[in-house]
C-alpha cells in the first residue's frame, strides 16, 4: 500500500506540473548572459546565469500559453545596458498586453545612487513594488569623461595621436584636458537622446504625462515613501509579501518557474526535426581582435575574435539547411583588420544567396559597425550606442619618463624606420607622414564600404561619419540603422527574408557535437576551427588600467572607456 500510494503520490505532483497555473520568475540579480557560451570558462560562468535570447522566446511562448498567469521579476542592482532593458521592456510589454500579470519588484532602484536605467526597466510592468527601505534613484543620464594630458605631461609621457575626425574622440583622453566642442557635442545629444527614450517609456509604463516624467527625473532621487507619492512605485512591499499578492492573482495552486526554465521546455520542441529549414544565430560579443574568440582565465570580458566569427559565418552559409543569419553584434570595435575580414565573410554569405540581418546589442560601433554594414538589415534597439565611423592612431612616447627614472635605452637598427613604433622617441617628420596616409586609408575604406553597404553616397556616409558615436534611434533617422527593435524582429524578419515559417527554428552557429569539440580542426575550414579558447596573454583585470594609461590593446576602430548605459 505504501508503494502504491508513493506512486500515486508521485503521478499527481507531475500531472500538477504539468496541468497547473505557471507564474513565471525572472531574477535579475546576476545580470544575463548575452550568447552562448564562446570558451570552457564561459561556459563555467555561465551556468547559473539566464541568455537572453532565452529569456525572449519564453516571453514570447508565454505570450500565447494559456497556463501563464503571471510573471514576476526581482531587478538587482547588477547594471544591465540600455538596449537590454529595452529588449526586455518590449517582450514584458507584449505579454502585458496579451493579458498576463507583469510584476517588478526591487530592493531598491539604486542605494544612494543612480538608478534611472533599472527603473526604466521596471516602469514597462503592470505593478511595480519597491521594499520599504529602498529608494528610486531617477536622476537622469551622466556621461563623464577624464582626461590623463595634465598628468602624463608631468610625468614626462607625451601622446602622438591622429583621429579621422573631430568627433572620434577616443585620442582626446590623451592629447586634450578638457573636451572640445565636438566632443561636448556628440555627448550632449547622446544623453538627450536616452532621457527622451527613458521620459517617454516611464511616461507610458506609468500613465503620466511626459512632462511629468521630466520633472521628476529632475527632482530625483527619491526615498520610497516620495516615489510611491509621485505614482512611480504602486506600493512599498517585501518580497513575501510581493510573491503573496501574484500568488493570489495568479491562483494558491499555481507554481513557480524561471523563465530560463520553462523557455526551453520540452526538450522534444526544442530540437528541430532532422533536414529542417532554420536561421542561423552567429554571436560576436566583446572587443575585436585577431585570432579566435575567448578571454583570460584570470578575469577580463570576453573578445570577438575574426577567426572564431568568420569560421561560424562560413560554417553557416554552407549548411544546407540554413535559409538566412542573424549575426547578433555587441562591441565596442577594435582591431581594422579583424573587423575587415568579418566584414568580408558577411559579403559573401549574401553573395551565397544567404540574407544576413544584424541584431545590434547594449554597443556596435566604429569596429562594431565596420562587421555590421554589409547586412541586408540592420536591427538595434533606440538605445543600442553604434555609428563611430572613423579611425585614430599613434603612440605613447615615454622617453620622458624614463629619463626621470633614469632608465636609458638605446637601439640597434637596420632600415630608416625600423625603430618608428618605439616608444622612447617621438615620429619623425616622414613617419608621422605615413601614419597620416594610413589614417586617411583606414577611413576612406571604412566611409566607401558604408556608402556601399547603406546605399547611401559617400557625401551623406562623411557627414554621419567623423568618428560620431549615435544612439540607435539618430542612428535610425540618419539611415545607418534600417528597423528599431531587438533580437526577435531580427529573426522575425530573416525569416521573412529567407521565406521560412513564422515558428522556424534557430540554431547557434557554429554547431559542434562533443567529438567536434574535442579533436582539433583538421583545417581553418574545419567548423572545430571556430572554437574560443583561453588566452594566457595581457588580458584579465589589468586590461582596463592598460587602456586607461596607454592605447587601446584591441585596435585603431575602438571606443575609448566604457560606453554601455546603465
Amino acid at each position: 500500500m505504501d508503494a502504491t500510494k508513493v506512486i500515486i503520490d508521485t503521478v499527481d505532483r507531475f500531472r500538477q506540473r504539468r496541468t497547473a497555473p505557471l507564474v513565471l520568475e525572472l531574477d535579475l540579480t546576476e545580470g544575463l548572459f548575452e550568447g552562448p557560451p564562446a570558451d570552457p570558462l564561459g561556459a563555467i560562468l555561465s551556468m547559473r546565469k539566464t541568455r537572453l535570447a532565452d529569456v525572449l522566446s519564453g516571453l514570447r511562448r508565454a505570450a500565447k500559453d494559456p497556463r501563464v498567469r503571471a510573471l514576476v521579476v526581482k531587478i538587482g542592482t547588477r547594471p544591465l545596458g540600455l538596449a537590454t532593458v529595452q529588449e526586455l521592456r518590449r517582450a514584458v510589454t507584449r505579454l502585458r498586453e496579451a493579458g498576463k500579470l507583469t510584476v517588478a519588484f526591487a530592493e531598491t532602484f539604486g542605494e544612494f545612487g543612480a538608478g534611472t536605467v533599472p527603473y526604466y526597466l521596471a516602469s514597462a510592468f503592470e505593478r511595480v513594488y519597491l521594499q520599504p527601505s529602498g529608494d528610486v534613484g531617477l536622476t537622469g543620464v551622466a556621461l563623464e569623461q577624464r582626461f590623463l594630458r595634465g598628468t602624463l605631461t608631468k610625468l614626462g609621457v607625451e601622446y602622438q595621436l591622429g583621429q579621422r575626425h573631430e568627433y572620434k574622440t577616443a585620442a582626446n583622453t590623451f592629447t586634450q584636458d578638457h573636451m572640445t566642442d565636438a566632443h561636448r557635442e556628440s555627448l550632449g545629444r547622446i544623453t538627450e537622446s536616452v532621457v527622451e527614450q527613458v521620459v517617454a517609456g516611464v511616461a507610458e509604463g506609468r500613465g503620466l504625462e511626459p512632462a511629468k516624467v521630466r520633472e521628476l527625473v529632475d527632482r530625483g532621487p527619491f526615498i520610497g515613501a516620495e516615489a510611491v507619492e509621485a505614482g512611480l512605485v504602486d506600493r512599498l512591499a517585501y518580497r513575501d509579501e510581493v510573491y503573496d499578492e501574484v500568488r493570489k492573482a495568479a491562483g494558491e495552486e499555481s507554481l513557480l518557474l524561471y523563465v530560463g526554465r520553462y523557455a526551453k521546455g520540452p526538450i522534444a520542441d526544442k530540437i528541430p526535426h532532422p533536414g529542417s529549414q532554420t536561421v542561423a544565430l552567429v554571436h560576436g560579443s566583446g572587443p575585436i581582435r585577431l585570432g579566435r574568440s575567448g578571454r583570460s582565465p584570470l578575469g577580463g570580458s570576453e573578445a570577438m575574435g575574426s577567426d572564431t566569427v568568420c569560421a561560424a559565418l562560413r560554417a553557416a552559409r554552407r549548411d544546407e539547411h540554413v535559409k538566412a543569419v542573424v549575426f547578433r553584434v555587441d562591441s565596442p570595435g577594435g582591431s581594422y583588420v579583424a573587423s575587415d575580414a568579418i566584414w568580408r565573410e558577411v559579403v559573401l554569405t549574401r553573395r551565397a544567396g544567404k540574407p544576413v540581418v544584424v541584431s545590434m546589442g547594449d554597443v556596435a560601433a566604429s569596429g562594431g559597425y565596420m562587421v555590421s554594414m554589409a547586412a541586408d538589415a540592420i536591427v538595434a534597439q533606440p538605445g543600442t550606442l553604434t555609428g563611430s565611423i572613423g579611425v585614430f592612431g599613434g603612440k605613447a612616447v615615454i622617453g620622458g619618463l624614463l629619463e626621470k627614472l633614469g632608465v636609458s635605452s638605446e637601439t640597434v637598427a637596420e632600415g630608416a624606420n625600423a625603430g618608428m613604433f618605439s616608444s622612447t622617441h617621438a615620429f619623425s617628420e616622414a613617419q608621422w607622414e605615413r601614419v597620416n596616409v594610413w589614417l586617411d586609408r583606414v577611413y576612406d575604406d571604412f566611409v566607401n564600404k558604408v556608402a556601399e553597404g547603406r546605399g547611401l553616397s559617400r557625401e551623406r556616409v562623411h557627414e554621419l561619419a567623423k568618428g560620431r558615436v549615435w544612439t540607435g534611434a539618430d542612428a535610425h533617422e540618419g539611415g545607418l540603422v534600417d528597423v528599431l527593435g531587438g533580437l526577435e524582429d531580427a529573426l522575425a524578419l530573416a525569416r521573412s527574408k529567407g521565406g521560412l515559417a513564422d515558428d522556424a527554428p534557430v540554431r547557434s552557429y557554429p554547431r559542434l557535437n562533443p567529438i567536434e569539440r574535442l579533436r582539433p580542426a583538421d583545417s581553418s575550414e574545419d567548423r572545430a576551427a571556430a572554437l574560443a579558447r583561453l588566452r594566457f596573454e595581457a588580458w584579465g583585470p589589468l586590461a582596463h588600467l592598460a587602456t586607461e594609461l596607454g592605447l587601446p590593446s584591441y585596435g585603431p576602430l575602438m571606443l575609448p572607456g566604457s560606453w554601455t548605459i546603465r
